[in-house]
């Protein structure tokens, strides 16, 4: 065998150990059409606020428990569409949905979101409301960061950007709403679009 069979068979050996350590089915489709649902329960939130309780958002108001219904819905949508696309590009790429490594990449995704979903509830409890936007973001940053050692490790970007959002918007609560619409919403999208170019049309 020539050096080059032996350069080819290391790196084809190094492609196959990195396949099997890591979830590389994730769909950038799910990332858009996660950003569109939040484009639409940002619109229909600032629809409610604006209309009804001018601008303000009370614990113990229908406001603010249809608002949380809304994000409860925008997440469960995302999460949805999110396992059907990649259920979908598993299936296409010959790799099982349910393996070691998509078990790790949920688990190290799921401890910052968890933590940061406590915690923000907590202080939604004390009628702490200015932060929510800012530490979504930073939360989920963080997963996303933490998760891209299991799966493609473009997602760590995205992640650093949804952080970077939510400190400015821990900075200047004021523009909150509009960083969370940013980051959920367009940065979502245009990732999506990508990844999906990126990976999903090879």
């Amino acid at each position: 065998m020539s050096q080059q069979d032996y350069l080819n068979d290391i790196s084809e050996i190094k492609n196959l150990m990195h396949k099997s350590s890591r979830f590389i089915s994730l769909s950038g489709l799910s990332g858009i059409m996660a950003g569109i649902y939040a484009l639409i329960g940002a619109a229909l939130t600032y629809y409610l606020v604006d209309t009804y309780s001018y601008g303000t958002l009370l614990l113990d108001g229908w406001i603010f428990r249809s608002v949380m219904l809304v994000l409860f819905f925008v997440a469960s949508f995302s999460i949805v569409t999110g396992i059907i696309l990649t259920t979908r590009k598993a299936k296409k790429n010959g790799e099982k949905i349910w393996n070691q490594s998509s078990r790790r990449l949920i688990f190290n995704f799921l401890i910052p979101l968890v933590a940061g979903g406590l915690y923000i509830l907590i202080i939604l409890s004390q009628g702490r409301y200015g932060q929510t936007g800012g530490l979504m973001l930073i939360f989920y940053g963080l997963a996303l960061v933490n998760a891209s050692k299991y799966s493609l490790g473009d997602i760590k970007y995205l992640g650093f950007i949804e952080m970077t959002l939510g400190l400015i918007a821990t900075a200047f609560p004021g523009y909150g709403f509009w960083l969370w619409v940013m980051g959920f919403g367009f940065m979502h999208i245009i990732y999506g679009i990508w990844m999906h170019f990126k990976y999903d049309t090879n």
